[in-house]
């Protein structure tokens, strides 16, 4: 056994960090570590209307959100900005009043990424994760490839026995900020063959938002902030598109037009949602509404839909099924069994019913689709870094540690880091065994 020294210190810590387009899911991986020890940071640069700076975390200390200006890092899933992410980072990782400071030297640092990203975007992050913080050791990878590190088998049946190491076959549906993409993972690899991507993610939808208020109602252009609040606490994916289109238009009443009491930041400090009151029960002369209607479920169905927006790409549907068509056929039941949404967009109200529902229309009369959503689909990704983080073996083999960086330098570690496609699967050794009939997804 190699002796710790101070050019080689002992490697006491794992960091997981999954670096997101909207949100940073941070923190350490340790035995009795669950998702209240996950720190959830804006990854962007804020300049409110009175010209107050705020650098991630400090978001939360920002009392008016009215036409707030942000810079983010990350454009369409990759670092682009890496002034303003270190910025980012040094508060996350260095700031003395930080929970997640720590001495880096004796830090493995596991890290997330777009599938694949650019040569010389990861080498730039190699770079600042070796020469800038010095990080003792560090292994990156996509935020769906980590998901298979979580007990996938008792995600879909609590009474399964418990997993020890990376699920055999997920299909990984990341329905993020940038991008929604679906990534066939096998044995703890992402099978590059099979991945798929479309260009709509919650980006896309807060901005159709923003314009559909701005042409019908009131000019929303300068107020991301609010318009996705308002995404979050109404938008839903709906089952018949036409339908609810229908009651909208005849019904002057109904169930799916609301009201949105937009902040002032004076009186009123986060938005309200309510049923539209009775002319005789009208809010008063001060409050400036929204009234939202079709917008609802018009703007999710974008994920459905991309060319709706310009986008000469497929729907949601037909790339988890293209994807599950481009692995060998031995995969693609066992994908199909075991689909797991991730991401912000994971949370809209009926995405996985309507997934559910055209996926059974389009996969083969022998094939059982079932979809889950975790607890939380946010922290998801993270929570799979943090068992491998404390798979002491399994880890010891992805990670890189900084001696070894410094002896063969980034084409060897870009080499060593790239992903293989995934081996073939034992037979009787799946986590879910695709029946000969359909069923439905665990509720």
């Amino acid at each position: 056994m190699v002796k710790a020294s101070a050019s080689h210190p002992r490697l006491s810590n794992v960091l997981v960090l999954d670096n997101g387009a909207s949100t940073i899911k941070a923190g350490f991986a340790t035995r009795n570590t669950d998702l209240s020890d996950c720190s959830v940071v804006p990854n962007c640069i804020a300049r409110s209307r009175d010209r107050r700076l705020y650098i991630g975390k400090q978001l939360e200390n920002c009392k008016d959100f009215g036409s707030i200006v942000f810079r983010q890092p990350v454009e369409k899933g990759y670092i682009v900005n890496w002034e303003s992410q270190k910025e980012i980072w040094d508060r996350l990782l260095l700031d003395d009043e930080s929970p997640l400071k720590c001495d880096a030297k004796t830090t493995t640092l596991i890290l997330t990424e777009a599938p694949n990203a650019p040569n010389p975007l990861q080498t730039n992050v190699d770079q600042i994760v070796f020469e800038e913080y010095e990080f003792g050791a560090y292994y990156r990878c996509p935020a769906s490839q980590l998901i298979s590190w979580n007990d996938i088998g008792q995600l879909f049946d609590p009474g399964a026995p418990a997993q020890h190491n990376a699920a055999e076959c997920v299909l990984a549906v990341d329905c993020g900020y940038s991008f929604t993409q679906v990534i066939p993972v096998i044995n703890g690899k992402p099978y590059q063959a099979g991945i798929r991507r479309i260009d709509v993610g919650g980006k896309v939808l807060t901005n159709y938002l923003k314009e559909m208020f701005s042409i019908r109602q009131l000019n929303m252009m300068d107020e991301t902030y609010i318009v996705n609040e308002i995404k979050e606490s109404c938008c839903y994916v709906s089952s018949d598109p036409k339908r609810d289109l229908d009651i909208c238009k005849r019904k002057k009443r109904n169930d799916i037009v609301k009201e949105y009491v937009l902040p002032d930041y004076k009186n009123l400090h986060k938005g309200l949602l309510r049923d539209v009151p009775e002319r005789h029960q009208l809010g008063k002369d001060m409050e400036q509404t929204l009234t939202i209607g079709n917008e609802r479920f018009m703007a999710p169905e974008l994920l459905f839909h991309p060319g709706d927006v310009g986008y000469r790409q497929a729907g949601l549907s037909e790339i988890v099924i293209k994807s599950a068509e481009s692995v060998p056929e031995e995969y693609r039941a066992l994908l199909l069994a075991n689909i797991v949404l991730i991401g912000g967009n994971a949370l809209l109200k009926g995405l996985r019913e309507r997934l559910e529902t055209e996926l059974i229309a389009m996969a083969p009369e022998n094939h059982t689709v079932r979809i889950i959503i975790p607890e939380d689909p946010i922290k998801f990704a993270w929570q799979g870094g943090v068992a491998l983080g404390n798979n002491k073996t399994a880890l010891e083999q992805h990670r890189i540690t900084r001696a070894d960086y410094q002896e063969h330098g980034s084409t060897w570690l870009a080499k060593r880091m790239l992903g293989q496609q995934a081996p073939a699967i034992q037979a009787g050794s799946s986590t879910a065994t695709a029946s000969n009939k359909r069923r439905r997804s665990p509720g």
